[in-house]
């Protein structure tokens, strides 16, 4: 059983919510303003696409050139991001490693959808957060492994 401080229960809710603000910033933007969305650290680690993002410039420059491969492709797809099963364990006072189950829904068109559209994938997620200087939490290091894909 967890078992928190009250510091540490008001991190564990200051975490989490920075967390679904990551993902609400890939679901409504794509990722386009993630360089701007203070979510991430300036030195995060970033793994997307295939390979390590090493700086929020990189991650952003990720999400930019994306965009321009899904919009010559037909479009760039319409994203919602399902947190849930939080794990948060401190390794220091302003340093977390973080573990949520990640349910991601991705299709090309106009909302609303109608008719089925399943899971693209379910990823078990790894992040560290770190508290900064200025007192906020941000995402110092992403990383997941997609257990289900959409075929």
């Amino acid at each position: 059983m967890a078992r928190f401080s009250a510091d540490e229960a008001a991190a564990v809710a200051a975490i989490q919510q920075v967390i679904n603000e990551w993902g609400d910033e890939l679901d409504q933007n794509s990722g386009l303003k993630i360089a701007t969305a203070d979510v991430l650290t300036q030195d995060c680690r970033y793994f997307v696409g295939g390979e390590w993002r090493e700086g929020l410039a990189a991650t952003a420059k990720f999400y930019s050139e994306r965009w321009d491969r899904l919009q010559a492709a037909g479009g760039a797809p319409v994203m919602r991001h399902v947190h849930g099963n939080y794990r948060v364990s401190f390794t220091a006072a302003d340093h977390a490693k973080v573990g949520f189950l990640l349910l991601f829904f991705a299709k090309v068109g106009e909302p609303p959808f109608v008719g089925y559209c399943d899971p693209l994938a379910v990823a078990d997620v790894r992040m560290e957060c770190r508290r900064e200087a200025d007192g906020h939490w941000r995402i110092a290091s992403f990383d997941s492994g997609q257990i289900f894909q959409r075929g």
